[in-house]
């Protein structure tokens, strides 16, 4: 190879090696213009997007509170009595069937009387002839003045103590029919057809249930709270849709050393007799009621360290952010509760997504119900 073809290939090679280098400086300043590009894109986007979270919302308008105190009490019967004969002798019929409505005074049981009625025939007989006998002697010693003033007071006498001795058993008569002693269900029959009782021997009971009685316990943390005259409902789980409402008819005046309680009675009416005695009653006895109180949901609270917070919306539309509200709170009764500080009238509580917002997070507004 001549040197005429050496320095060909040198210029050649040197032109490739010019525009290699033009080539790789064009590529480096295209690169670094998209990546400033890119980066300030990047940077705009963080600073005007933020995430924006549905919420539902209520207005907090003021109402009254009722706060309630839920018992667990037991249903008596307003009267439950055993029967017991007064009398010996053998039963000898059944005048009511058991399970019957019986008034006040129906004979429920007859005892054998015979004896009895005997003995009244015999004594109703002394009776009549001791009347007579001091009739006569009055007679003779008032008008005819015959006869002692002794005799007289003898006769007088014996015709009273003849008049005892005939109440007396015909009062014992009268008991051989056992009664209600008022109106109620025949509820057990004690004793059989041809049994023989003795006086004192439990032979029936009878028990009135309209009205019924409701008794509890309530801790004496309560007592200055409860008072006769307190309004109350009665409800049970085993009467679906049985609810009653009534007055405390009776407060303990002590309190049992057992379990700190206080015992309250009520009394209502039963219609249809389906309430009955030894039944569970639940209880609502109202405490106090508060006028004019701030109540939200109990969800809409979301507890932190140091107790409880909401979130509130500020701002309409596209504008619209939570903002966190530091409460205290007061009394709650069934999935309710009162905010006593922290919270103003009107404002737009949120009640369903205070969980996933935090302060200063945008929110839309998809559910607005009056409080």
């Amino acid at each position: 190879m001549g040197m005429r073809d050496i320095r060909g290939m040198r210029r050649a090679n040197g032109v490739l090696r010019g525009v290699g280098t033009g080539i790789l400086a064009a590529v480096s300043i295209s690169c670094g213009g998209s990546a400033e590009a890119g980066g300030a894109d990047e940077a705009e986007a963080a600073t005007d997007t933020r995430r924006v979270i549905n919420v539902e919302v209520r207005v907090v308008e003021p109402q009254d509170f009722i706060e309630l105190i839920n018992l667990t009490g037991v249903v008596l019967a307003e009267k439950d009595v055993v029967l017991a004969a007064e009398e010996a002798g053998v039963i000898r019929e059944i005048l009511a069937e058991k399970g019957a409505r019986v008034s006040a005074g129906q004979g429920i049981l007859k005892i054998d009387d015979r004896i009895l009625r005997a003995q009244v025939d015999e004594a109703r007989a002394d009776a009549t002839l001791a009347e007579e006998t001091w009739e006569r002697r009055r007679r003779l010693f008032e008008v005819d003045h015959v006869g002692s003033e002794l005799a007289f007071l003898e006769a007088r006498a014996a015709s009273d103590q003849a008049k005892a001795r005939l109440t007396v058993v015909e009062e014992r008569l009268a008991r051989t029919v056992i009664r209600a002693p008022f109106s109620g269900i025949f509820d057990e029959r004690l004793v059989e057809l041809g049994e023989m009782v003795s006086p004192g021997s439990a032979v029936a009971r009878i028990v009135q249930l309209d009205p019924f009685k409701v008794v509890a316990g309530v801790p004496e943390r309560f007592a200055p709270d409860i008072a006769a005259g307190a309004m109350a409902t009665v409800s049970f789980d085993v009467i679906e849709g049985g609810v009653f409402e009534g007055d405390i008819t009776y407060v303990g005046a002590t309190v049992n050393a057992n379990n700190r309680t206080f015992r309250v009675e009520l009394h209502m009416m039963n219609p249809g007799g389906v309430v009955k005695p030894q039944m569970v009653a639940n209880l609502e006895i109202v405490r106090k009621t508060v006028h004019d109180a701030l109540v939200v949901p109990q969800e809409a609270l979301v507890r932190v360290e140091g107790g409880y917070v909401v979130f509130v919306v500020d701002g309409e539309g596209e504008d619209a952010v939570a903002v966190v509200r530091p409460v205290v709170v007061g009394p709650g009764q069934r999935n309710v509760v009162v905010i006593e500080e922290g919270l103003n009238r009107g404002e737009r509580l949120i009640v369903v997504g205070q969980q996933r917002v935090a302060d200063g997070d945008r929110v839309n507004v998809v559910t607005r119900s009056e409080g």
